[in-house]
């Protein structure tokens, strides 16, 4: 490993654990599960961070929840938010990061329509885990999971992953710029 390069992870791991916690306090009240930017910023973080610093910055940012930092959606913290309606979505972060970032690892994230298709595949695994855990969580079935902690999130979840994706894209075109500049 190079000198500073354990740094530079952890300093990146712990970047993307806090961009997490700001976009959380982005948030639109909603019962039982709010409307935050959290669900960008995973994306953003697994695709920029690559599989392992991005479910590790994820699980980063669920621990300083646990031991009672302010950084889940409404400045929640506390074991209570994991174990509650919401901590299926928590635990859907690490998963999903480490998935986004496995595409583009794999078969890159520099094109918009490669960065959209990991962000979809990224959200689905974020609700999949966060529905299933909100319908245990409150003892729901299958039909009020979803009308509670999936379709209202729809529309704004594939906008967000559009977003992301000309983000991710647009910040790989300027740096082909820039580099290609530089080699002038």
């Amino acid at each position: 490993m190079l000198p500073g390069t354990a740094l530079v992870s952890t300093a990146l791991v712990v970047g993307g654990a806090l961009l997490t916690a700001g976009a959380a306090q982005v948030s639109v009240p909603l019962w039982p599960v709010p409307v935050t930017g959290q669900t960008l910023a995973v994306l953003l973080v697994g695709s920029a961070l690559g599989s392992r610093r991005g479910a590790l910055s994820m699980l980063v940012y669920a621990l300083l929840g646990v031991v009672g930092l302010p950084v889940f959606a409404e400045g929640a913290a506390g074991p209570g938010v994991l174990l509650g309606p919401t901590g299926g979505y928590v635990v859907g972060f690490i998963a999903a990061a480490a998935l986004v970032g496995r595409i583009a690892e794999r078969f890159g994230g520099r094109r918009f329509t490669a960065a959209l298709l990991s962000f979809v595949l990224g959200t689905v695994v974020t609700f999949g885990a966060g529905t299933a855990w909100l319908a245990i969580a409150l003892g729901l079935d299958l039909q009020h999971a979803l009308a509670y902690g999936l379709y209202p999130f729809v529309i704004g979840e594939l906008a967000k992953a559009m977003i992301g994706a000309g983000v991710v894209a647009l910040g790989w075109h300027a740096a082909g710029r820039r580099r290609d500049a530089g080699q002038r």
